[in-house]
């Protein structure tokens, strides 16, 4: 079934020749016009209806600053949060790490528990000897454990022997960016 525009003659007969396929007559410039109009009609009333409303809510507005997208404190999100400069982040962790290993101070001072330098509890070590048990070891104890022999380098060490590990001329090596 086509869709094609039949007028009526002025006999009362519709003008469409069969098989046609397209239309016959032109569109009517005054149902455009009409259209047109009344298109206008409804932006027009759409625009003055949307000027009243504003200023009405402008009117009636009881706070004085309008509400934006900065005026609540900024939240943070949820952990783990990506880092800014992980590499400096590291850095400061690893001098925090090296301070705390060098430096007298309490670990709980309610059970009289202290940390002490790391050089120092090895002069006590072997001043003082390890402590021995009574009797030999027995169960899991009593199993021979090897030490580990992995072949590798710094990277082995954990996360801050690369920025303690000697370079060629003497100060702390960086990560390379090479692979």
């Amino acid at each position: 079934m086509s869709m094609e525009t039949k007028r009526p003659t002025p006999q009362g007969g519709h003008r469409a020749a069969p098989g046609a396929g397209y239309e016959q007559s032109d569109a009517h410039i005054a149902d455009l016009l009409k259209f047109g109009f009344w298109m206008a009609v409804v932006i027009a009333v759409t625009l003055f209806a949307m000027k009243w409303t504003f200023n009405y809510m402008e009117r009636t507005q009881t706070v004085s600053v309008p509400a934006g997208p900065f005026t609540r404190p900024r939240e943070l999100p949820p952990s783990p949060r990506l880092q800014a400069e992980p590499h400096q982040e590291l850095k400061d962790y690893c001098e925090a790490e090296v301070k705390e290993m060098n430096s007298y101070g309490w670990i709980n001072q309610r059970l009289h528990v202290v940390r002490i330098p790391i050089d120092r509890a090895m002069d006590l070590v072997l001043q003082n000897g390890l402590p021995v048990r009574a009797a030999g070891p027995t169960g899991a104890a009593a199993v021979e454990v090897l030490p580990a022999t992995v072949a590798g380098g710094a990277e082995l060490e954990g996360p801050c022997a690369y920025l303690s590990s000697p370079a060629a001329d003497g100060e702390p090596s960086e990560p390379s960016a090479e692979k």
